[in-house]
C-alpha cells in the first residue's frame, strides 16, 4: 500500500501474506529426541534470557520462572537501560532464587539482542516491538536456542517469510518454539474448542470477533528526545514497529477464529477503518477502529471490529455460530444449543500453561512447534489491516504478491524514522480509497 495521504509516501502501506503451505504444527509436534542438550552445559538448570523488558517481556520472564525451579532468568536485553533496570529489581523481588542476572549480563542498544543470544542462554524469550519479531527470532533459531517468541510473527511479508523459515529450521534442529498467542493454552477455550470442532454446535456458519478497549500504552513525547527516540518509546502507536490493533489486539480474536476453523486461510478479505478520535502525536499514524470481514471457501464468514477510543463500551469476546447452537468465549466458555454445556474446570494463568508446557517439552526432549498457527494469525492480522489501509476487498493470493518491507537498511540513532509529524505535529496515516497495495 502507498501514499499515507497525498503529502508523504512514507512507509504507510500494510501487510500482505505469505505462503499457502504453512508447514509445521503446533504443540503436538512428535516425539523425536532434541539433538542438543536442554539444560546449561548439561546441568539441571535452564538458562534464559529475555530481549525486551517492558511490561509484556517482563511478565513472560515470570511465566517461564514459574515453570520450575530449574529455570533461571541470566542475562537481559533492551534497547535502553532504565527498563533492564527497573524490571530486573521487580523480578528479583518476585523470583529472588531464579533471577540471576549481573551487571555483565545487561544488554543494551541496538546490538543488545545479538549480545544475549551469544551470552550462553539455553533459552531465549522475545517481546520486542513487533518489527524486530523476525530478525530477532531467526537468530535465536540460528544460534540452537529454544525460542518464545511473542505475536505477531511479522507485520509484512518479507518478515513473515523469515519467521517462517526460522521456524522451519527450529523444526530440524528440533529446538522448541512458542508463540505468544497464548488463548491456545487457555483450558476453558481449549476444551470449548474441542466441542466446536467434534460437532457440538454443528457445521460453523459464521464468527463474530471483538476486541474494543480504550488506547494503549501511551508515551508523551519528552524534552531531549529525538524523533526516532520518541518513536521507539510510543512504538505500540506506530505502525512501522507495530503493525496497528489489528496485529496487536484482534489477532488474539482472530486467532481463535482461525483455530476453530482447522487454521486455513480465507480465500478473500475486506474491511473498513479510519483514524476518528485518537489525533494526537501520541497516538501516531495508527487507525483507531477497524472492520474486518474475512471469506472462507466453504461459506463461512468471520466478522472482527476492533477499536480503541476513550468513551464508549468495551467487549473482549468471540461468538462461533452453528447450525445447532453457538460457542461463546473467551471467558466461562460455553455453548449454547442442542448440546449445552459451560466451563467449570479450574482456570490458571494461560500465560503460565503455556510455559509449563514450553518448559517441559525442552525438559523431556519432545520438540514442541507453533509454527503453523502462528503464522497463519498473524497473516490474519496482516490482511486485515491491508484492507482496511486501501478500502479493498483483496484476495489472500495478491495479498501474497506483497514486495512492502518496513525492515530499515541499518540501525542506528542517527537514522531518520520512516514516519514524520506535519505541521500540526500529527502523523499522516493511510486513507482508503487513496492508499494502494503494493
Amino acid at each position: 500500500m502507498a501514499p499515507r495521504h497525498d503529502l508523504e509516501r512514507t512507509s504507510s502501506s500494510r501487510r500482505q501474506f505469505l505462503q499457502k503451505s504453512l508447514l509445521s504444527g503446533a504443540a503436538a509436534c512428535g516425539a523425536l529426541s532434541m539433538a542438543r542438550g536442554a539444560h546449561a552445559a548439561g546441568s539441571d538448570v535452564i538458562q534464559v534470557g529475555l530481549i525486551g523488558c517492558g511490561g509484556r517481556g517482563t511478565g513472560a520472564a515470570g511465566n517461564a520462572m514459574n515453570a520450575g525451579k530449574d529455570v533461571r532468568l541470566v542475562a537481559m536485553a533492551d534497547l535502553f537501560a532504565e527498563p533492564i533496570k527497573i524490571h530486573r529489581a521487580l523480578l528479583k523481588k518476585s523470583h529472588p532464587a531464579q533471577t540471576l542476572v549481573d551487571d555483565d549480563h545487561c544488554f543494551v542498544g541496538f546490538d543488545a539482542y545479538r549480545k544475549l543470544i551469544q551470552s550462553g542462554v539455553d533459552v531465549v524469550l522475545i517481546a520486542v516491538p513487533p518489527h524486530f519479531h523476525p530478525p530477532f527470532l531467526k537468530t535465536a533459531i540460528e544460534a540452537g536456542k529454544h525460542t518464545f517468541c511473542e505475536k505477531p510473527h511479522g507485520i509484512d511479508v518479507p518478515g513473515m517469510k523469515m519467521s517462517m523459515a526460522a521456524a522451519e529450521e527450529a523444526k530440524k534442529k528440533k529446538l522448541c518454539l512458542l508463540s505468544g498467542l497464548c488463548w491456545r493454552f487457555d483450558p476453558g477455550v481449549r476444551e470449548a474448542m474441542k466441542r466446536v470442532r467434534d460437532g457440538a454446535i454443528g457445521e460453523i456458519i459464521a464468527i463474530q470477533e471483538k476486541y474494543l478497549t480504550t488506547p494503549y500504552g501511551l508515551r508523551k513525547r519528552q524534552p531531549g528526545w529525538s524523533e526516532l527516540e520518541f518513536q521507539f518509546r510510543d512504538w505500540y502507536h506506530f505502525n512501522w514497529l507495530s503493525g496497528d490493533q489489528t496485529a496487536q489486539q484482534l489477532i488474539h480474536s482472530t486467532d481463535k477464529a482461525s483455530w476453530a476453523l482447522g487454521d486455513v486461510p480465507p480465500q478473500a478479505a475486506w474491511g473498513m477503518g479510519g483514524r476518528q478520535v485518537c489525533l494526537g502525536p501520541e497516538y501516531g499514524d495508527q487507525f483507531d477502529h477497524h472492520a474486518v470481514v474475512f471469506e472462507y471457501a466453504n461459506g463461512v464468514h468471520v466478522f472482527g471490529y476492533c477499536r480503541d477510543m476513550l468513551g464508549c463500551c468495551n467487549e473482549t469476546s468471540d461468538v462461533i455460530f452453528g447450525t445447532q447452537g453457538r460457542a461463546v468465549l473467551p471467558s466461562r466458555p460455553r455453548i449454547e444449543g442442542r448440546k449445552p454445556w459451560r466451563y467449570e474446570g479450574p482456570k490458571p494463568s494461560m500465560y503460565d500453561v503455556e510455559h509449563k508446557e514450553f518448559f517441559d517439552a525442552i525438559r523431556s526432549g519432545k520438540p514442541f512447534n507453533c509454527g503453523d498457527y502462528m503464522h497463519t494469525s498473524s497473516m490474519l492480522a496482516i490482511l486485515a489491516q491491508m484492507v482496511c489501509y486501501t478500502g479493498q476487498r483483496i484476495s489472500w493470493e495478491d495479498a501474497l504478491k506483497s514486495q512492502l518491507s518496513f525492515a530499515l537498511p541499518r540501525y542506528a540513532w542517527d537514522v531518520e524514522p520512516p514516519v514524520k509529524p506535519g505541521a500540526h505535529g500529527r502523523y499522516a496515516t493511510a486513507m482508503p480509497g487513496i492508499t494502494k497495495l503494493r
